[in-house]
């Protein structure tokens, strides 16, 4: 009985030992991503919060009052400049016409019969048949109904032009938007002269924005050390799915003064847009370089790790062990953070940030960041 207990713990010793040397076998180094910083001159751009209008943006109002008889264009669609938007009811408009024709033949005929007087008195008044007084009257009468037919002549100009009115057309080439008046409408008061739609230009944009005079003045002296002018710096317009507009606009204007309440000055710029992607009324982000860095050390965003406003990266160094470094970031730059204390050697953690410890050994296998942005 002794003996069989013996070799039972004999038995079990050789288990327990036999376990310990599996548990004492060396673990193999945790697989790791790793990429080493990009080394690159960059341009530092900033957003700014714009509205978005047509080139040109045309009211469309009448220019006489009267019942709206139609309306004769698809709301939202594209019209040529001078085709028919909406008809005024033209009747008393037409009277008012053949009432100034009547008035200028009236006119015609009493000068055509004062010329025909002067052209009887004035043979008359060389041989004194009949006085001088009688041939100057005869001369006013023929003048003051020449400056007679000429008024008649401009209100018939007028009456005309007036007749023309009640067709309204479109003033420009361009998208109509929504009508603000229906058919049957009394318009064209002169105390409620409103707008009936409006006419957009939208081949080319216009963007406006706010830009602080800290900004300005960044601006300024980025076009100074380059050489450049201020006006002739790229803009991009990121979009409200944050896509970026393919097309790149140009500064219009700068304002001539800086709002002494808000310290902001307003920008206008101007984008094509042949494709009419982008309409007036919506709202994006204008993109502008603020400034240049020269050979700027950029590492990915999903390198860093934050802790209380501290940055930090996992660096392996030459022992292939990840060492927690804290970082100096300068910049912002798409999905890159621009740091100023790492080297472009230095090979920094990219995935397993979550399973990677201090000092624990690694396995990194280098590999190339690929950003979602186009890099300069």
């Amino acid at each position: 009985m002794e003996k069989k207990y013996i070799g039972l713990v004999l038995l079990i010793s050789v288990f327990i030992g036999c376990d310990q040397e599996k548990t004492a076998e060396p673990q193999p180094d945790l697989k790791v991503k790793v990429v080493q910083p990009i080394q690159e001159d960059i341009i530092i751009e900033k957003d700014f919060v714009a509205q978005v209008y047509g080139y040109r943006d045309v009211s469309v109002r009448a220019r006489n009052e009267g019942f709206l008889e139609a309306q004769t264009f698809q709301e939202g669609g594209f019209v040529k400049k001078g085709q028919q938007l909406y008809k005024i009811d033209a009747e008393p408009l037409r009277e008012a016409v053949i009432k100034a024709e009547n008035q200028l033949e009236r006119n015609k005929v009493n000068l055509q019969r004062a010329i025909s007087d002067l052209n009887r008195i004035e043979p008359l008044a060389k041989i004194n048949a009949v006085s001088q007084k009688e041939l100057d009257a005869a001369k006013a009468e023929s003048k003051a109904l020449e400056a007679l037919v000429n008024s008649s002549k401009a209100n018939l100009n007028i009456s005309n032009l007036r007749l023309s009115y009640a067709s309204i057309q479109s003033p420009v080439d361009g998208v109509v938007g929504k009508t603000l008046v229906q058919v049957g409408e009394f318009i064209g008061r002169a105390t409620d002269n409103k707008i009936l739609t409006t006419v957009s230009v939208i081949d080319s944009i216009r963007v406006e924005f706010f830009i602080t005079e800290n900004d300005y003045l960044a601006f300024s002296k980025r076009s100074q050390e380059n050489q450049s002018k201020l006006l002739e710096l790229p803009l991009r317009l990121v979009l409200s799915d944050g896509s970026v507009f393919s097309e790149l606009g140009k500064i219009k204007f700068i304002n001539r003064e800086v709002d002494n309440i808000t310290g902001a000055i307003l920008v206008q710029a101007i984008f094509p847009n042949k494709k009419h992607l982008i309409k007036p009324g919506q709202f994006a982000r204008a993109r502008l370089g603020v400034s240049e860095l020269s050979n700027a050390l950029l590492i990915p965003k999903r390198c860093v790790s934050e802790v209380q406003g501290n940055f930090s990266v996992f660096k392996i160094n030459q022992a292939n062990r990840a060492e927690k470094t804290r970082i100096n970031i300068k910049e912002k730059y798409k999905d890159f953070y621009v740091v100023s204390n790492l080297k472009p050697e230095d090979k920094i953690l990219y995935e397993g940030l979550q399973m990677v410890k201090d000092s624990v050994k690694v396995n990194p296998e280098l590999v190339e960041f690929k950003s979602q942005f186009l890099t300069k």
